[in-house]
């Protein structure tokens, strides 16, 4: 009887949720050590699958670094990292849409419809979804004290969005998992952050949320103490203070892209916590640092 009442008092608690978030979009960026562990891939799956069976509308964009990584050991191919950006010629990135668009894309959306959701696996490059250009970043050479531009090869950051693949999708209540690579004007395939293509696209879709699945708790302020909840502002002022620093950083900074392209607000969490995204949306203390206008 216990049992019961406390997940009658569950359900109760969470229905002014289940309202705020009926038929709208969530994307959800899904990666790092959750990824890795089965258990932890197919309790996302179940989660993914409880969120479009009551009325919200998840779109998945899934990493899947270490599985490259793991592909390129077994080939005897070295990667280089620049900024956290893995330098991509021709072969690699023909590896990296390999494990992407194949193992890794299909196992997600597999996870998601075995849980009783369908769920769809596409790319960036499939029905016009992600326009890329080639990505730059610029540093200081040291010795010259003149800036360079790096070359990083076929790493690409989103240009456009075309929703009209995502829209047919969730139209039909299937779940768009997205693996995220882009094509350029001239037909040549990018590889790109997926951090970076969830930004882009919940921003497109002007999402109610976007939820970025990490391996921290959330944002740290100066004391190292957890963030609940933050403004762009205040992000930025984080940013230029040093204490959002290191691979925080450019999760903050696509946050705060999302948000000032009409994402209501984005959430930095981990991704390793049980039902972490459901806690997210659906209790009153979350389980991230929520970044808001």
């Amino acid at each position: 009887m216990d049992d019961a009442i406390a997940q009658m008092q569950t359900l109760i608690g969470a229905l002014p949720y289940l309202k705020r978030y009926d038929d709208q979009i969530v994307v959800v960026k899904y990666g790092g050590h959750a990824m890795g562990e089965e258990e932890t891939a197919l309790r996302f799956g179940r989660d993914i699958a409880l969120l479009e069976q009551v009325g919200v509308n998840p779109v998945v964009v899934h990493g899947g670094g270490p599985q490259i990584n793991a592909m390129l050991s077994r080939l005897g191919v070295k990667s280089t990292f620049v900024q956290g950006l893995r330098v991509t010629d021709q072969q690699m990135v023909e590896v990296v849409e390999m494990v992407l668009c194949g193992t890794v894309n299909k196992q997600v959306a597999e996870s998601i419809t075995r849980a009783g959701a369908l769920a769809v696996g596409i790319s960036g490059k499939d029905g016009g979804l992600v326009t890329a250009r080639r990505a730059t970043r610029v540093v200081k050479n040291p010795e010259t004290n003149q800036e360079e531009v790096l070359d990083l090869g076929l790493v690409g950051e989103p240009e456009s969005v075309d929703t009209r693949v995502l829209e047919l999708l969730m139209g039909a209540d299937i779940v768009p998992v997205i693996a995220p690579l882009g094509v350029g004007r001239d037909g040549q395939t990018y590889n790109i952050n997926a951090d970076t293509v969830s930004g882009a696209i919940a921003g497109a879709l002007k999402a109610e949320r976007m939820l970025m699945l990490t391996d921290v708790a959330g944002v740290m302020d100066a004391n190292k103490t957890f963030i609940p909840e933050m403004t762009v502002a205040e992000a930025r002022a984080g940013i230029a203070a040093g204490w959002i620093a290191g691979g925080m950083i450019p999760k903050v900074e696509t946050c705060i892209y999302a948000v000032e392209r009409g994402v209501k607000g984005a959430v930095i969490l981990d991704g390793r916590v049980p039902h972490a995204v459901l806690r997210e949306l659906f209790t009153d203390g979350g389980a991230g640092t929520l970044i808001k206008p």
